[in-house]
């Protein structure tokens, strides 16, 4: 009997023999997500998302890189530069076949909605801090304890320059708070597909990688499960942290803040039928999906102290076991258990204590402070200088410098820090 693979079961046709085939023959539970529980709608089963990957990106990426090779993207990478704008022409010079891409990728979906994006810009404005701080010490971290993430990452060129990795993910997390992010002079869309386009030169280049698949017969990184969890680890934490820390919004500006992740999400290139339609159903999705993988590996582990260390070279008035503690605080799962002890995140039991302690009565006093006229501008203020203070300080340029671009080589063989 031939050996089963996740890529031995991709190979045996339609949906369905998958679907069955992932049941009979290793016994796991099916899939248990149905479309009307997604932004498609409908009543319909689907095909477990870590058998799917993005076949439209995949096509064109991985058709360059083998008919006209790395120095051809490197090529592309230079000619999409100035391509900033969602409804900024496409360059001229770029493969016909990317081109169609790119056009029908930055295309809205039918369920858009402009007025839940401008509640969602709401939710940000006002909430700008929370979420910042929260992709940082508490998302960045976690996708440290998410392990296909931290091995894809670690792995891949990024991993070797994790500021400039860092950078290109805070954009994508500053492009989304804004009011324009999804009109023509808006970059939302633009830094999802170009995010789009290097998640697909990274699966074609990193199963060439003897270490990664030295593991056993690995499949491609990035799948649509592998794109969920990120997006669980993201969108539905920072809701449910929030909620944790009785951070409450109006139920308009909540909704909207999921609106501009359903819409992030589709132009990542995750399937519609994949995409929660509502916080309860991206909570029950993320029990399926971020739950059951959390756990360490030596590439997590090592990542947490590189981006920990990453923040503590900068003069903010925080050294590291303070951002060690913000992190293990921060940084918790659905039953509120923190991933600190499982990243090997040094504890320190006087900071532990007192971020323990002084954190809620800090939400506390300040969501007092929101109510009273005029503060909520100063605080607005104060988040857009932190959040671009950032992008500004990881990448030491401006955001309009930072560019995502495709890789054309994986991590350099000596430059394995484990």
């Amino acid at each position: 009997m031939q050996h089963v693979t996740r890529r031995n079961l991709l190979k045996t046709g339609g949906a369905l023999g998958i679907a069955g085939a992932v049941t009979a023959v290793t016994g796991l539970p099916a899939w248990a997500w149905n479309t009307r529980r997604s932004v498609a709608g409908g009543d319909l089963e689907t095909v477990p998302p870590d058998l799917v990957w993005d076949a439209e990106a995949d096509a064109v990426v991985h058709r360059i890189f083998e008919e006209e090779g790395p120095a051809r993207i490197q090529e592309i990478n230079a000619i999409l530069r100035p391509w900033k704008r969602n409804g900024q022409a496409v360059p001229t010079g770029l493969p016909a076949d990317l081109r169609d891409f790119i056009e029908q990728a930055r295309q809205a979906p039918s369920w858009y909605d402009p007025a839940k994006v401008e509640d969602g810009y709401q939710f940000y404005k006002s909430r700008g801090l929370y979420t910042g701080l929260l992709y940082g010490l508490g998302s960045g971290i976690m996708s440290c304890a998410i392990p296909d993430e931290a091995r894809a990452v670690y792995h891949s060129k990024g991993g070797e320059d994790m500021k400039d990795r860092v950078s290109k993910t805070a954009k994508l997390g500053y492009d989304i708070g804004t009011r324009n992010a999804f009109e023509p002079d808006g970059e939302m869309i633009v830094t999802c597909i170009k995010t789009r386009l290097t998640h697909s030169a990274v699966r074609y280049l990193i199963v060439q990688s003897d270490r990664w698949q030295a593991g056993g017969d690995l499949p491609a990184p990035i799948s649509q499960l592998d794109m969920m969890i990120t997006w669980h680890s993201l969108a539905t934490f920072i809701n449910r942290t929030l909620a944790d820390w009785g951070v409450q919004s109006p139920a308009r500006q909540e909704d909207g803040y999921l609106h501009v992740w359903q819409l992030t999400a589709y132009h990542l290139g995750i399937q519609e039928e994949y995409i929660p339609a509502t916080w309860e159903d991206a909570h029950h999705q993320s029990s399926l999906t971020l739950d059951p993988v959390i756990a360490p590996t030596p590439e997590g582990i090592r990542l947490a102290d590189i981006l920990l260390s990453l923040a503590a070279e900068y003069d903010w008035g925080l050294t590291r076991p303070i951002l060690d503690a913000m992190a293990r605080y921060m940084c918790r799962t659905s039953s509120g258990e923190s991933l600190g002890d499982m990243l090997e995140i040094p504890a320190n039991r006087f900071w532990d204590e007192a971020v323990e302690t002084g954190w809620p009565w800090f939400i506390a006093f300040r969501e007092r402070g929101l109510w009273i006229p005029g503060v909520s501008s100063l605080f607005w203020a104060f988040d857009e200088i932190l959040r671009k203070g950032l992008l500004w300080a990881m990448n030491e340029a401006p955001p309009s410098r930072i560019y995502i671009e495709m890789p054309v080589a994986n991590r350099s063989e000596g430059s394995y820090g484990y």
